[in-house]
């Protein structure tokens, strides 16, 4: 059976993005097709400065959400991924595999490097090398499968080339494993700069949908979006950045609805003003965030089921992952131990 494994860090609270990107696949298909395994990255929300209690609580409302989004313990396996100390047990061994440049020419640590020192601060070696750790989170399971949004895609890269750099330098040890996008809102663009993803911990906050906001709190930021000169509803991501990210999302959550597979190009031919197209997109988030809101309320008055299922996925998750974790460490010439 395929295997996948994926995971969100628990920067900043979840938003539309998150789940019209990855979350909704995971629930819909992936959990029924395959042998998935789900974690919150918490430790890779520890490669910048970061408030503890506040990793802890974001983390144990993200594994919620999952649940409230629909992900069943009875299908995947969901758990905290510093629950599982064969991740970072493995990251040491690819760190000794993988080398400096290929690092430094990660994308994601350019822009984030970038940024901290413009702040005035200093770079986390952790920043770095969490591509290695994020390889040992793919490859300690023998993942077959990575869906990720394309921002992530280069990561998976680096992973395979670890998988197979350490096959034929030790002896074949790792599933080689592919990423996978999905096809509708697979980047959900900020409603006020439709040119930047909508981030989880971006500082304005005024063009990003959380799983969690109240619905006048939706609709409010999403007839205030920015749309683009001229008033011709098409879908153009270059030209029309502004008009193509309601379209892609007004796509993504009709589909979501059950409206069968509507293309943004297609939708944009129903509309003459952005004025209507901003409505049924605002009508169209709510409904689809409706039923996250009241299951995560649900579950939150019932803490210990969580706690149970997080404990469960950890417990599987860890018996998966240590056969191959220890034949990596003999095949790298480490001494196991009795």
């Amino acid at each position: 059976m395929t295997r996948i494994f994926s995971g969100i860090k628990p920067t900043g609270h979840l938003t539309l993005g998150n789940y019209l990107g990855a979350l909704r696949q995971w629930v819909t298909v992936d959990q029924h097709r395959a042998d998935a395994l789900f974690c919150v990255v918490d430790l890779h929300a520890l490669t910048v400065d970061h408030d503890p209690a506040r990793v802890r609580r974001l983390s144990r409302q993200a594994a919620t959400l999952f649940l409230a989004a629909g992900l069943d313990p009875a299908l995947c396996t969901l758990f905290v991924q510093s629950h599982v100390d064969e991740h970072t047990r493995l990251s040491y061994v690819l760190e000794c595999t993988a080398n400096d440049g290929e690092m430094r020419r990660m994308i994601q640590y350019k822009e984030k490097s970038a940024k901290e020192r413009a702040a005035g601060g200093s770079v986390r070696l952790s920043l770095l090398t969490y591509p290695v750790l994020m390889a040992a989170d793919i490859l300690a399971y023998g993942a077959d499968e990575v869906p990720v949004g394309d921002d992530q895609a280069q990561h998976v890269e680096l992973t395979r080339d670890l998988a197979v750099r350490f096959n034929q330098r030790y002896g074949h040890t790792f599933t080689v494993p592919k990423a996978v996008l999905p096809s509708v809102a697979a980047r959900v663009m900020d409603f006020q700069d439709p040119t930047s993803k909508m981030g989880k911990s971006h500082g304005e906050t005024s063009g990003i949908v959380y799983l969690l906001d109240e619905p006048d709190v939706v609709r409010r930021k999403v007839m205030r979006a920015v749309t683009d000169s001229g008033s011709e509803v098409v879908h153009d991501r270059e030209a029309r950045p502004g008009v193509a990210n309601l379209l892609e999302i007004l796509a993504a959550c009709t589909r979501t609805a059950g409206d069968g597979d509507v293309g943004p190009a297609e939708l944009a031919t129903r509309y003459s003003s952005y004025g209507a197209l901003k409505k049924d997109t605002a009508d169209a988030v709510v409904e689809t965030l409706r039923p996250i809101r009241e299951r995560h309320a649900e579950l939150c008055a019932d803490p210990g089921y969580v706690d149970e299922v997080l404990r469960a996925g950890a417990e599987r998750a860890r018996g998966l992952a240590r056969p191959t974790v220890d034949a990596a460490y003999e095949a790298i010439g480490l001494l196991p131990a009795r």
